[in-house]
């Protein structure tokens, strides 16, 4: 039964993330995937955050949010393969802004949603 839970969350995030990724922006710069990374950092920080010793939230629950949702949603791989491009063509300040950015911007948001679970869960 946690597959299916995990599969559905998962389904639910990877929509999430093309939606996220049909948004017209015009840079060269990997914003959208950098939006989607904090965003699933700051959704994953909540979840964890929410459900950490509680035991009136199921283990189900928290698969679909935390592996299914967060895991469909968010985009490592491609930040990867982004920097890798950046690196490739020689945009080495983009590349280290990038990377710099997407490590910082993505634990502050997990401190962001442990905050946001804590004052949830008063």
């Amino acid at each position: 039964m946690s597959f299916l839970f995990v599969a559905l969350g998962g389904a639910l995030g990877a929509v999430g993330r093309y939606g996220i990724s049909l948004i017209p922006v015009k840079t060269s710069f990997p914003v959208l995937t950098l939006v989607t990374n904090i965003l699933g950092a700051i959704l994953i920080g909540f979840v964890v955050g929410f459900a950490t010793d509680r035991e009136d939230v199921s283990q189900n629950v928290v698969l679909f949010w935390k592996t299914g949702v967060c895991g469909g949603f968010t985009t490592f791989s491609t930040f990867s393969l982004e920097a890798y491009q950046l690196l490739e063509n020689k945009s080495y300040v983009l590349a280290g802004l990038y990377i710099l950015l997407s490590v910082a911007c993505c634990i502050l948001g997990i401190i962001c949603g442990k905050k946001l679970a804590a004052l949830v869960r008063g």
